[in-house]
């Protein structure tokens, strides 16, 4: 139940032609605690509950656990939510032997977007397509709990 995976900033649109799929997400935090994040995520007809613990040192690997709920549950539970709601389209992108979800966001965080890539160990290599940019693995203001505090929007340098 350990999540490995690197952040990145996206140069251009191009991964869009290369995206196998697209998902659409809402998502709010029942706590948005560094050291203990509860999520609620809606795609579609599907909802989820997840839990998240601190990030490692180098923002790399961190404790999630995940379950499926009711679009119902879901829905329910957005009400207890903190302020501050996130929404995007994900698309999911094959580079080689990974897939890489990058997250076009709108609304408060609109004009941000940013891919990850999920791993099976801290240094396994992957293939980097060309249009990822900065890497930003580690870095708070980029995790959707802060976005839902601190919305991209209302950052002075981007």
């Amino acid at each position: 139940m350990v999540e490995i995976e690197r952040k990145f900033l996206v140069k251009n649109t191009d991964f869009k032609k290369e995206a196998f799929k697209e998902i659409s997400i809402k998502q709010g935090f029942l706590s948005s605690e560094k050291e203990r994040i509860v999520r609620i995520r809606l795609t579609d007809n599907t909802g989820f509950i997840t839990v998240k613990g601190a990030p490692s040192n180098n923002g790399i690997s961190r404790f999630e656990w995940e379950k499926e709920i009711s679009k119902t549950d879901a829905e329910a539970l957005f009400n207890l939510c903190e302020d501050g709601r996130i929404e995007k389209t994900r698309y999911l992108i094959r580079s080689e032997n990974h897939i890489v979800e990058v997250d076009e966001f709108y609304g408060e965080n609109e004009g941000l977007v940013v891919a990850e890539i999920e791993l099976n160990e801290v240094s396994e290599p992957f293939a980097k397509p060309p249009w990822l940019d900065t890497e930003v693995t580690g870095d708070a203001k980029y995790y959707n709990s802060e976005l839902s505090k601190n919305p991209y929007k209302n950052w002075t340098i981007k």
